[in-house]
């Protein structure tokens, strides 16, 4: 069997198609991870105007000075606690969103991958005598993105991976210094 142009075009036209689609759902899942996003700061600016409005009510009618000290006093605490509550939410949509783009994205390059090594192979079936150097050359380049891309993929992973880490980290000590401050006041 040969390969033809029609072949090629063919070959050209599905992988045009198959990243079409690729990009399809990377955009879904983007505008999907943003939708949340913009939920959770809508839901987060009507509590904070409520709670605000609120609080403001409340330190109003404070009687005397060390009223209205305990009643500033008394926010810290649930002011902390709803900023952590918000940092988690919101890495917990950026992670999930980032590991949904990690999941199409390998799956769109192994099979972008299945796709290239069997035309490959394909083509150097039929290839004319002498062009072993040539097609020995191509399978080196693409075994090298193919090296290339997975240590970018690690890469990437443990930067996520180490992000998470400093996130949680970094809530504790938030949380431990609220515990201390409100604990302080009290």
């Amino acid at each position: 069997m040969t390969t033809t142009p029609e072949q090629f075009i063919a070959t050209t036209k599905a992988n045009l198609e198959a990243q079409f689609a690729s990009l399809t759902a990377l955009n879904k899942k983007a505008f999907e991870g943003l939708e949340q996003l913009v939920a959770l700061n809508v839901n987060a600016a009507k509590a904070s105007f409520e709670e605000g409005t609120a609080t403001a009510k409340q330190l109003l009618s404070a009687k005397d000075p060390q009223e209205f000290f305990n009643l500033s006093a008394a926010q810290v605490q649930p002011s902390a606690e709803k900023a952590l509550a918000y940092g988690r939410h919101l890495a917990s949509i950026t992670s999930a969103t980032q590991q949904e783009f990690t999941k199409a994205v390998e799956a769109h390059i192994a099979e972008t991958n299945t796709k290239v090594i069997t035309l490959i192979d394909e083509v150097t079936k039929n290839a004319p005598a002498g062009s072993e150097q040539a097609v020995t050359a191509l399978k080196t380049v693409v075994g090298n993105i193919n090296a290339g891309y997975e240590q970018l993929s690690k890469t990437t992973k443990q930067a996520v991976q180490t992000m998470e880490e400093n996130l949680t980290k970094a809530t504790q000590q938030f949380t431990q210094a609220a515990e201390k401050a409100t604990a302080k006041k009290k």
